[in-house]
Formats: structure tokens, C-alpha cells, sequence
């Protein structure tokens, strides 16, 4: 049967709409796929400047950073002489930020001779990172070494790059990717001082603390109130 002009028309405005219908379903899904690909480009050239510049979490996390008093200690638990040469094994303990009894890390060492340097890298945040407007600081360990070794020779405490384990719970509000950024710029950029002012960040290495170990002894560190790190010898009970 032939179709009328009316009819005809009915049904050209009906293809003209489903085409339509599918150009807009196409439209839609490809502007779907491309902010999610934009959004895993974003995250994947997100760089270190980038989080600490606008990333309000991370300051959040930071400006509830609290003062700290105590970061770790150390003890000889043997001495002996071998070929001739004084060698010194100690245990190094790095505490919890809330907790001075709790264990964190617990690591032993043996050094030749029985001076011994340990080697932390204090980071303070200034008035652009710290949303209250006081200064924040973070203390990680960096390694331990003998006065016959240079730094570089030392044993790691803390893994470079790695999160340390005494702020494993500072920024649990960050995306993972986010948290890794963080801790491996943080450890890079402390080697490159004018980036660290950029970002309103200061790193000092140390004040180095060496001490002579004698076993019977407990060396507690101690961090001031100006960021410098000295120890408090005790008995060991």
C-alpha cells in the first residue's frame, strides 16, 4: 500500500529522531570517557607542588601535626673486639607521636667502633602550609652510621621515599596516590633547598647526634621546641 505524504513525513521526522537520539548517546558517552581519562591524566602529572600548593586535606592534616618531645632511643646490647676492631651492635626504637611506651620501629645495627651517628631530617612547614598559622614540623629518621663510615656507608632507618611509620595515620584522609606523592617529594626535596623555600618548606639534616655507646646506658632522643635534636642518657633498669 502506498504510503501517503503526511505519512511519509511521520516517519522521516521518526528516523531524524532516533538518529538524533544516538548521536546524543554517543555524545554523552564520549564526553563521559573523556572527563574520566582527563581526570586519571590529571592525577597521573599531579606533582608535588601541585599537593602542597592546593590540596586542602594535606593542610588540613599538617596544621593538626601536635608538638613532640621524644622520637626514639637507642642501646648497646653487645660489644666485642673481632680481628682487632671494636664492633658495637645497638637496637634503635623509633616511638609512636602519641605514645612513648609504643614501639614503631625496632631495628638493630652493628658498627665498627663505638661512636655512632644518628642522622634525622626535620622538615618545618611555614604560614602558607599551616592553615592556624603556627609552624608545624615533621622528624624522620634518616640512618645511622659509624665515625669509620661517611653518610652515604650509614644503614637506613627509614626507607627513603617510603611513608614512615610514625605518620602511617597523618594524612589517611588522601587518596593512596596522593599519600605516596607526598612522602617520596618530601625525601626528594630535601636535597634541592631552593624548591623547599618555593613551597614554603624548610629541611635541616640533623644537627647530627654522635655519641660514644657504652652498654647499661638508654640514649633517648629528644626533639626542641626550635626543631633540634638532642639525647637524654638514662640507665637502662
Amino acid at each position: 500500500m502506498a504510503l501517503t505524504v503526511a505519512e511519509g513525513s511521520v516517519r522521516m521526522e521518526k528516523k531524524l529522531t532516533v538518529r538524533k537520539l544516538l548521536v546524543y548517546i554517543l555524545i554523552g558517552i564520549f564526553l563521559i570517557g573523556f572527563a574520566y581519562m582527563a581526570r586519571g591524566l590529571y592525577y597521573g602529572v599531579m606533582t608535588i607542588h601541585k599537593l602542597l600548593a592546593e590540596n586542602k586535606q594535606l593542610k588540613e592534616a599538617i596544621t593538626n601535626l601536635t608538638q613532640e618531645d621524644q622520637i626514639g632511643y637507642a642501646k648497646v646490647t653487645a660489644q666485642r673486639t673481632q680481628d682487632g676492631k671494636l664492633l658495637t651492635t645497638i637496637k634503635f626504637v623509633e616511638t609512636a607521636r602519641d605514645d612513648k611506651l609504643k614501639k614503631i620501629l625496632e631495628k638493630e645495627y652493628t658498627i665498627e667502633g663505638d661512636i655512632v651517628h644518628f642522622d634525622a631530617l626535620i622538615v618545618k612547614f611555614g604560614d602558607k602550609m599551616v592553615m592556624d598559622g603556627k609552624a608545624k614540623a615533621l622528624y624522620l629518621w634518616r640512618r645511622v652510621y659509624g665515625e669509620k663510615m661517611t653518610p652515604q656507608q650509614g644503614f637506613a632507618i627509614e626507607e627513603p621515599g617510603a611513608e614512615p611509620k610514625r605518620y602511617g595515620d597523618l594524612l589517611a584522609a588522601l587518596p593512596i596516590k596522593q599519600r605516596e606523592l607526598f612522602w617520596s617529594g618530601i625525601w626528594d626535596l630535601a636535597n634541592d633547598t631552593d624548591k623547599l623555600k618555593e613551597y614554603d618548606i624548610e629541611a635541616v639534616y640533623g644537627d647530627v647526634v654522635y655519641l660514644k655507646l657504652q652498654p647499661g646506658l638508654i640514649y633517648i632522643f629528644k626533639i626542641s621546641a626550635t626543631g633540634q635534636l638532642f639525647p637524654e642518657i638514662v640507665p637502662d633498669m
